[in-house]
């Protein structure tokens, strides 16, 4: 197989800029938190889980007496905006529906632990295979 040859920088130019790296990603809650005044909130944002928000979780008292409230702490603290709500709370994580708190849990393993927000699956009609962004920001969403 022929190899490419990749040219060198002109002498005197920058360095190429390394890629950003992505620390937050824009989800849609497929249902949405309900707030005391009824209102629904879908639209959200998480960022990359630190070290410090790992290993403060896992110190809580409460994460001792129940283990899978490790959960509730880590997206309490990695979720950042929820709609138009004034914060992000355990309570607020406590509250959502069952499908939104596996929806976000989900997408907090795919980005701290993938890397990324896709899933492969297949038609359910055609049997082709695809991937889609999880996070819900892909295009038609709405």
């Amino acid at each position: 197989m022929p190899t490419q040859h990749v040219p060198a920088a002109p002498p005197g130019a920058p360095p190429a800029e390394p890629a950003a790296l992505t620390t937050t990603y824009p989800f849609t809650l497929p249902r949405g938190y309900v707030d005391e005044q009824g209102r629904v909130h879908r639209d959200g944002v998480m960022r990359l889980a630190t070290a410090r928000d790992e290993i403060s979780s896992q110190s809580d008292p409460r994460v001792r007496q129940n283990p899978v409230y490790l959960s509730v702490l880590l997206l309490s603290r990695t979720v950042t905006r929820l709609g138009a709500a004034p914060a992000v709370d355990a309570l607020v994580i406590e509250n959502l529906f069952a499908s939104d708190l596996a929806f976000l849990q989900d997408l907090y393993r795919r980005i701290n632990q993938d890397g990324h927000t896709e899933a492969e699956v297949n038609c359910p009609a055609c049997g082709h295979e695809f991937a889609v962004d999880v996070a819900g920001d892909a295009p038609g969403e709405s």
